[in-house]
């Protein structure tokens, strides 16, 4: 039986350039049609992976007490790259809302334009039954979300040396003066 591919993601906003500049920059993505009512951004192969709808008529921001999708992720090869892509956005003043070690991944949540979460992330284990045990291991089951990290820490001792195993690891993370993650990540922190 074959198996589907992911295509594309489309948000529905009432702020479509705001919307295309945000993800162009952060995906550094390029725009292969735009009118009035549709926006098509892609950034590898496809011919699209985000497409903007923009209906007449205003819309409400979510809040986040509504239903809806939670966000959208982004894996990276590489913790460089990641870190490559971090200074890349920070530098055009994109900062994440929250970046979690959740120990399956290590990942930085940003904030679109109508507040969507976008999650850059690479994966902590070189094969998927490798993290599958790690989600069933107690570790996880102590605290499935992860303590929140500072990026700016995580890039420092990247750059002072720091190996890719022990910086994927959540002990080096836990940090008390950050806010519990998940509380971001509801929109309650």
């Amino acid at each position: 039986m074959p198996t589907p591919k992911f295509a594309h993601v489309v948000f529905q906003t009432g702020q479509p350039a705001a919307m295309r500049d945000w993800y162009c920059t952060v995906l550094d993505g390029h725009v292969v049609y735009e009118d009035d009512a549709l926006t098509f951004i892609t950034f590898d192969e496809e011919h699209h992976r985000i497409a903007l709808l923009n209906p007449p008529g205003p819309l409400e921001r979510k809040s986040p007490n509504t239903a809806c999708m939670h966000h959208v992720a982004y894996t990276f090869s590489g913790l460089d790259d990641l870190l490559d892509r971090y200074v890349l956005l920070r530098d055009q003043g994109i900062a994440p809302a929250v970046c979690i070690a959740h120990g399956v991944t290590t990942s930085l949540y940003y904030q679109d334009p109508d507040g969507n979460f976008v999650e850059m992330q690479i994966d902590n284990f070189a094969e998927p039954d490798e993290a599958t045990g790690y989600m069933n291991g107690p570790e996880y089951a102590a605290d499935s979300v992860g303590p929140a990290f500072d990026p700016e820490a995580l890039l420092a001792a990247r750059r002072d040396g720091a190996s890719v195993e022990e910086l994927t690891d959540r002990a080096w993370s836990v940090q008390a003066d950050l806010p519990a993650p998940i509380k971001v990540l509801l929109g309650a922190g």
